[in-house]
């Protein structure tokens, strides 16, 4: 294993909101990875992945890791590595909190998906059915370019587009030019990463509450015309308003009632309550060969109340409860006989849900399906069939593979995401030692 040598200096971390909270996909997910039957019963110790974690809390890139990897319905494998804080004396455990960041876009794209089980919704209804004020937007002609220069939609936004990052919106993390200036003026940005200021992160107005988000958002033009372009882009706030709207219920809410009481995920949530913070880890930025805290546990950001309950950013857990939202997608829909979503509907929203008009080259999902909120296999070598899952901007990435039978989590906290390639190879470190071809020292965790 080739490891990155301690006193070489580290190129000075990007904190653009691109990198902060954009860098975020499973990378190349899957990409290259045998197409073989794994068994369910199949026992390992993951000696790659626990080699590769050691390593990197051993030479001080994080402070620590955690992987949660299981087969069906089973309980999972937890490999746990290095403590809460560079040098502090309390170890990863189960009761440790990360910051999920996108990882909660998924579970937004379920919690949307149980709406149209419930006939609430449609796939393909227009958003402006719930949201009158999205009926005849403006797309920018050029989506780097003035504000003013705009053409009429020529389709409606719909919830499947909205899924999928299809609807043609922007996002302050991808968006360039005047857009993005508009977005961070009327507090369009739902990120939180820290108290104190991040070079070349522009913190932009407040976020104001969901209403006002989406009276605002309205009132801008489109990037793209809906259908036609993946754009990474703020669609599953859009989609907490949705659900908000027609639920009746604040997407928090919504999640408790549906989903996380009734699959026992106890310590999940948009805020990390004041008695917890001893449980959250620090979130640091890699420079110079030193790890810069920028998101301490115990006076952590998180410990507020988010303006609304993030559809896209906000969730901070442990890594066993996302397993448990994981074990229901592997289930389709059931963990120990309790059942949130029906069959269907669970492999629906795992599968690709895509437009056929939307262009994707040159995207983070580049021949990949997408479903509701994250990547899904097509049935390809680099895409295999069942896969589904996404990552998230500290480091961590989930995914379940149905036609395999197990998911797997990997965990730490770092920005930017793309710093280590921790994340974007996690899936390929889980393969490797379940197909017996990793080699214990083999590998590279070097940026």
């Amino acid at each position: 294993m080739t490891i990155e040598k301690r006193g070489i200096a580290m190129p000075e971390p990007s904190f653009s909101r691109r990198s902060v909270l954009g860098g975020i996909g499973v990378g190349a997910f899957l990409a290259g990875m045998p197409g073989i039957a794994l068994a369910k019963e199949m026992g390992t110790s993951f000696p790659g992945l626990t080699k590769i974690m050691n390593d990197y809390v051993a030479e001080k890139k994080v402070a620590g890791m955690q992987a949660v990897i299981g087969f069906g319905q089973a309980a999972p494998q937890v490999i746990s590595a290095g403590t809460l804080a560079l040098g502090g004396d309390k170890l990863v455990d189960s009761n440790t909190l990360w910051r999920l960041y996108s990882q909660t876009k998924p579970v937004t794209g379920m919690a949307t998906m149980m709406l149209i089980e419930d006939g609430l919704i449609s796939l393909d209804q227009p958003l402006s059915d719930i949201f009158p004020e999205f009926a005849d937007m403006q797309v920018l002609l050029d989506p780097e370019g003035a504000i003013d220069n705009v053409e009429p939609a020529k389709l409606p936004i719909t919830i499947r587009q909205l899924l999928t990052h299809t609807a043609g919106l922007g996002y302050t993390i991808i968006s360039k030019g005047p857009i993005q200036k508009a977005y961070l003026a009327a507090g369009l940005s739902t990120g939180r990463a820290s108290r104190s200021p991040l070079p070349g992160f522009d913190r932009g107005t407040p976020t104001p509450d969901i209403m006002t988000f989406m009276k605002r958002l309205s009132e801008l033009p489109l990037v793209y015309q809906p259908g036609t372009q993946w754009s990474y882009s703020i669609c599953h706030d859009v989609l907490s308003a949705v659900i908000e709207k027609v639920s009746g219920k604040p997407l928090d809410e919504f999640l408790q009632a549906r989903m996380f009481g009734p699959l026992g995920m106890s310590n999940i949530g948009y805020h990390v309550p004041a008695d917890q913070a001893h449980n959250l880890a620090d979130n640091y930025a890699p420079f110079a060969g030193s790890l810069i805290p920028i998101d301490p546990g115990a006076t952590s950001i998180f410990l507020d109340e988010p303006p609304f309950a993030f559809g896209a950013t906000g969730l901070v857990g442990t890594a066993s409860d996302y397993d448990r939202f994981l074990q229901m997608l592997l289930g389709f829909g059931t963990v120990d006989g309790v059942q949130v979503m029906k069959p269907e509907t669970a492999k629906l929203g795992m599968s690709n849900l895509l437009p056929e008009t939307a262009n994707t080259k040159g995207t983070w999902i580049a021949n990949h399906g997408f479903g509701a909120g994250g990547r899904s296999g097509l049935g390809t070598a680099a895409s295999p069939t069942g896969t589904f899952g996404w990552g998230g901007a500290a480091g961590t990435s989930a995914f379940v593979d149905t036609v395999r039978g197990f998911r797997a989590g990997g965990y730490t906290q770092y920005f930017p995401s793309n710093r280590y390639p921790f994340q974007s190879d996690f899936p390929k470190y889980v393969y490797a030692d379940l197909t017996g071809e990793a080699e214990v020292g083999a590998g590279n965790t070097s940026p």
